[in-house]
């Protein structure tokens, strides 16, 4: 196994001397003091939970309950129809990536004959992750490197001409790796074809808060319950909560009905017993107190909606130091229009390079940048580094 080029490029980073390295690869949420951030509402939620130290035994293969309900609630809001009619099936995962497989492995065994369409580009181990499940995984027109934007009308003449039950990867929003959104005028007109070819949406959303807020990054989600459409959803708090190792994630499968919705379930169980039997604790019970606890609930969307106004703040600092170096001579619009942790900066693998090996400024070899690794110290130094590969290509 030659390793994960992402971590891979992590041990690269951390073993480099230079003291003006920055790292921009890897997707974690970084503070302006470049360390991962321990939430007030997760430290409080924390603190409580240890003056209730109690037995700890195995949680239900679908896991903790209050987890589960904590998932539906922030993931369709509470008031949803499909919540309230209980159609919706909710496991508790091993983070989003848990979500995905186990609902690839389903997917895989109810519907053997059809494949997965993801964006093309994608999170990279989306592939790994269906193809492992026993899914064939191809890729639908997405990103377009003339723009910076979204190719949505060959998206969607590529999306009509699938076969009937083809499974559909969809980012809720904050695109990875590009950070390239469809707009709620595009998901609108997606949706109708979606239902009318009968494919199957499977919605990834890990980074739910980073775009435009917690309810407003859910909008796919919720259009597509109201639209009356039965599909998956994958959605992680390894981001938001600054909570990557405890690995807490949901899987939800929106159904016709409460019977349908109970009937998945105990096959999504079935699933989970095959894999890894029962889901850890901790993580869950700190996950469910936040989400509900009014006065936690209010602290940690506070401190999200923090996080996001320092991305987008990254976001104009770096774009205005490259705009005022070029001077028009190229657009940098893109990192305005993107939204969430990542941006596609349009750099080719020689140049990521050049940037890695002359500036200690450390990307995907993609291009993709992490837009929370950078900070007031570090953001006009990547720019001018930027600037110099560009310039010298």
């Amino acid at each position: 196994y030659a390793g994960d080029p992402i971590l891979g490029l992590m041990d690269a980073y951390q073993a480099d001397p230079r003291p003006q390295k920055v790292s921009l690869s890897i997707g974690l949420y970084f503070d302006e003091a470049c360390r991962l951030p321990v939430l007030g509402a997760v430290r409080q939620a924390e603190e409580a939970l240890l003056r209730e130290i109690g037995p700890r035994p195995y949680l239900p293969m679908h896991g903790l309950a209050d987890f589960r309900a904590g998932v539906q609630r922030m993931v369709f809001g509470a008031d949803h129809e499909a919540v309230k009619a209980g159609r919706i099936a909710t496991l508790q995962t091993l983070g989003g990536s848990g979500a995905l497989r186990v609902g690839a492995d389903f997917l895989h065994r109810y519907f053997p004959a059809s494949a997965i369409w993801v964006s093309d580009p994608t999170w990279d181990n989306h592939r790994v992750l269906f193809e492992a499940a026993g899914l064939q995984v191809h890729t639908y027109p997405y990103y377009d490197a003339a723009t910076g934007g979204l190719r949505f009308d060959a998206m969607l003449e590529c999306l009509q001409g699938l076969p009937r039950q083809s499974v559909v990867l969809l980012h809720a929003s904050c695109h990875n790796p590009t950070g390239v959104d469809l707009s709620a005028a595009q998901w609108d007109a997606l949706i109708p074809v979606l239902r009318e070819r009968e494919l199957i949406p499977f919605v990834d959303m890990a980074y739910q808060g980073f775009g435009d807020g917690l309810d407003e990054d859910a909008f796919a989600v919720r259009a597509l319950a109201d639209a009356g459409l039965q599909f998956f959803v994958a959605n992680s708090f390894s981001k938001n909560f600054s909570f990557y190792g405890e690995r807490c994630g949901g899987l939800s499968v929106v159904c016709r009905d409460r019977q349908d919705a109970d009937t998945v379930l105990g096959q999504l169980q079935a699933g989970v017993r095959r894999i890894y039997s029962t889901p850890p604790t901790h993580g869950a019970r700190v996950v469910a107190k936040v989400l509900g606890d009014a006065r936690l609930l209010a602290s940690w969307t506070q401190e999200t909606a923090g996080m996001r106004i320092r991305i987008r703040a990254m976001r104009e600092q770096l774009h205005a130091a490259l705009h005022e170096t070029f001077r028009g001579e190229r657009d940098f619009g893109y990192l305005l229009s993107q939204r969430g942790m990542f941006s596609y900066t349009g750099l080719n693998e020689s140049q990521v390079d050049r940037l890695r090996e002359q500036h200690a400024v450390y990307l995907v070899r993609s291009g993709r940048l992490c837009i929370s690794g950078l900070n007031n110290a570090n953001v006009e130094a990547v720019a001018a580094a930027m600037a110099e590969v560009i310039r010298s290509a």
